[in-house]
Parts: C-alpha cells; structure tokens; sequence
C-alpha cells in the first residue's frame, strides 16, 4: 500500500517516501520543557507516533528526530523563579515528559537532541547567514533574519498572499522593533540581559542565546542533512515558526528545507480552547486520577482525522475506555501464526486490511477505527480456526495503533482534595436543607468530570462515565 498525506506547503495530498530509498527521514518538535505537557500537547506526539508506526508498518525503515527546547524565555524565567539552574529545571521537565511518553506507549526518538547541546552549530548557521547578507547584527549585538531578502517567505503559511503577513509579523516582533532593520525581521541571537541571570553563551557577536527557529534548522540539518523528507508540529507552528524555519534553513543552503510538512490540529475540551483560566487544562495525571487508562487516553487521541480539531470531554473517554476494553477482550484464546514476518506481510487474512488501507490515506485514523470495529463484527461469526488467524491478526494491528494486546486492569479512583470538599459542603448543606447551596455543589462537582450519589451511609463520589 502506498502511504499518502496532506502536505501543508502544497495544500494537497502526496505520496510519503524515503528519497533516499533507504529511511524516511522526518523531524518533529518537541517540547519546550518549563512545565508538564498537557493532554493538547500529547495529540501531537501521539499522531507522529501513529504515522512512524505505520510508516515502519509498511517496511520502511524511518529516522525520527524530536527536539527539546530547552533554553527560551519561558524556561529561564521560570528557573530563576524556582531557584534552579537551567540545567537542573529544564532535565526535571524533560524526564516528566519522558515518563508521560512511555506511558502513552510512544516509541523513542532516534535522536532527541537539546538546544543547549547544540548551540555551536546554531552560532555556525548565522554566520552563513550573515557572510550571505541574510542576517545582521543590530545595535544591541542581537542577530536578526532579514525577511526581505528571501522571495519565498511566506510560501508555507501563505500569510503574504492573503495580505495578512504585516499584521501577523508585527504582532509577533515588535518588541524589538527599535532594534532591527524592519519590524517584521527575526531574531536569530538574543543578546544577553541582565534579567537573563548566569544563563549565556559566548558568540562572535557578544554574550547571549540562540532564538528559538534557529535552533531546530541547526538540529533538522544536524542528524538529517539539509534537506529531508518530513517536518512535523502542532497546527499552530506553521507560522511563525515553521515559515521561519525553512526562510533560514533554505537560504543557508540554497536547498528544498523538507519536502513534506504535517500538522495536527487543536485538542478542544467541551467544544472550547484549553487553558488555564478555564480550569480544563488536563495533564496525564488528572486521567489517571479519574482511573482511565493511558492506553485508553491514547485511542481517543487517535480516534479523529489529525486535520480536524477533537473534541475531549470525560464522557468521550469513558466511551473510548469501554470500546477499548471490548476489543481487547478479542485477543484473548487462541492465536495461529503462519508467518514470522513482520508488518504489512505477517497478515494472514483479508479482515483488518481496510484498517491498513484507511490509515494509508492520509493517516485516516477516524476511518480505521471504524474498520476495526466491523471487522470485528466479522470476526465473531468465523470458525475457531479462522479466529486464531484472526486473532494473530488483530494483535498486530492493536501494534500498529499502539495500542495493548491484552485487558488492562483497572486503576483504583483517586478523588481530588477539592472534589471531596466540594461533596462534604453539599452534604452539610443537605442536613441543613439548603437546597440552593446544595444543587449549586452538585453543578460544580459535575463540571469538574464527577458525580455525587447519596447512599444510607452519606454520598459516594465517581468520574462521570467511570466506575465508581
């Protein structure tokens, strides 16, 4: 089968492949590590895990890049405000993120390397910027990107050609905007400031610290060459970041940056933004406190079309936790293997290729989903015989999701500190029959993902849609 995708740069669908015909080579970004990802994050890094899965799948061997940011405004500031030296805070948040990825059952990078590991070939890259009059060193001794110097900027986002380019630009660099040449240049080189405290590196410039695009052009070039197959992020990277990114990448070498771009959409919680101030900004913890597991965390991530926003809600997940559970429980008796191979060959029937094919077709995990599921309803109404190929058969598509082979055993439900507050004012206010006060403990219990009974002894709390 022939494995197609959505390409941000051409607006249209085209064949992935390795052009080397050797590995299909394809950088995705990574975190910025000044806190822990959220579940919004973990789409992203659990799409790209889908689509290494089924690239390796189909026999093609795949070298994956995923950067750690960890030198910007975000993680000094927040290291000096913990008392931390960057390298001690920025490592506690990169190993978080580490655990969160092996519990959602994503396969390790072959590289994962760091900014700060890499600032030597970060400074190499805006020299040849400069020696090419493509950067320049402003007043205060930043670096900049003379966007004026490179025709095609604009040509991945298309901002340019929409005529929204000034006020995007702007809106993004006008805090330096007394320091550059034109307000819509980047910076390529931070110089050092004080708020900065022990945190600089040395350069022919002056004291101070790669920017942000920079620093994954050096490391895409670094361990894939200068030019490669795929690029990969959040939607909300195309621009400024990824346009950046191939604006200096391209003009350095003269050379196609990459020649595929795939971009996953928002994660949405009850049809709105993530954010703090709304208090629906979940991390892996909060699903495991309700007592869902990863796994099943990771089939509702994967359950809609990556081009399209998903909507999370506790309600979803539950739903996903017991079609889950349902499926696993087809994998358990007895499994006939006829062949060792591994991948698209080792299928011994024709049962789970719409599977296959739906996930081909530009990563169509809605569709495959939905393939798993009638073949399914198939493989009921199959000999014993039929079933262990079957069988065999579904484990190595659970792979190619990944997604467990077996029945998970449930977690046991750890209630938050303020859920159970919540439901012992609501039960006080029952003894008191202050209903108002009550009914109003009970809306807020239910809009944090729980549900409060009353029982002969007092009440008992459960996640909504869970198992109390």
């Amino acid at each position: 089968m022939q494995l197609s995708l959505y390409n941000t740069l051409s607006r249209q669908q085209e064949p992935v492949f390795p052009e080397d015909q050797q590995r299909l080579r394809f950088y995705c970004c990574g975190p910025t590590v000044y806190g822990p990802a959220h579940i919004g994050n973990f789409r992203t890094f659990v799409v790209q895990d889908g689509f290494r899965r089924l690239v390796e799948f189909l026999g093609i061997q795949t070298c994956h890049v995923r950067n750690i940011t960890d030198v910007d405004d975000k993680t000094i500031r927040a290291s000096i405000q913990a008392g931390m030296s960057l390298e001690r805070f920025t490592k506690k948040w990169q190993d978080r993120f580490e655990l969160d990825c092996a519990a959602l059952n994503l396969l390790v990078p072959q590289y994962a390397p760091s900014a700060v590991g890499h600032i030597s070939e970060q400074i190499e890259l805006i020299e040849n910027l400069i020696a090419q009059g493509y950067a320049y060193v402003g007043a205060n001794n930043s670096v900049y990107y003379r966007i004026a110097s490179f025709a095609d900027y604009g040509k991945l986002s298309r901002l340019n050609t929409a005529g929204s380019l000034k006020n995007a630009s702007k809106r993004l660099n006008d805090q330096d905007e007394y320091d550059k040449e034109s307000w819509q240049d980047f910076v390529l080189w931070k110089a050092w400031k004080p708020e900065d405290g022990p945190n600089r590196w040395e350069s022919p410039w002056g004291a101070g610290r790669p920017g942000w695009h920079i620093e994954c052009s050096a490391m895409s070039m670094r361990y894939l060459g200068e030019s490669f197959d795929l690029h990969s992020g959040g939607i909300d990277l195309v621009f400024p970041h990824h346009e950046n990114e191939i604006a200096q990448s391209e003009a350095a070498t003269g050379k196609r940056f990459a020649r595929h771009w795939l971009h996953v959409a928002h994660l949405r919680v009850n049809g709105e933004k993530m954010s703090k101030s709304l208090g629906n900004l979940y991390l892996l913890e909060d699903v495991k406190q309700r007592g869902y597991s990863m796994a099943a965390l990771r089939y509702l991530l994967l359950s809609g079309h990556y081009r399209q926003p998903l909507n999370f809600t506790w309600e979803s997940l539950a739903g996903v936790d017991s079609t889950l559970q349902r499926i696993l429980r087809m994998t358990q008796g007895d499994v006939r293997v006829l062949s060792q191979a591994s991948g698209l060959s080792a299928l011994q029937t024709e049962l789970f290729l719409p599977v296959v094919a739906a996930l081909c077709e530009d990563l169509n995990t809605a569709k495959a989903f939905g393939a798993l599921n009638s073949a399914l309803h198939l493989f009921k109404g199959m000999r014993p015989d039929e079933q262990a190929l079957a069988r065999a058969d579904l484990i190595q598509i659970l792979r190619l999701l990944g997604l467990p082979e077996r029945c998970e055993t449930a977690t046991a439900v750890t209630v938050p500190a303020a859920i159970q507050a919540l439901a012992e004012q609501r039960q006080a206010a029952r003894l008191a029959k202050d209903w108002a006060q009550a009914d109003a403990a009970r809306d807020s219990i239910k809009a944090q993902g729980w549900e409060v009974s009353d029982t002969a002894s007092g009440f008992q709390l459960s996640p909504i849609g869970g198992e109390g």
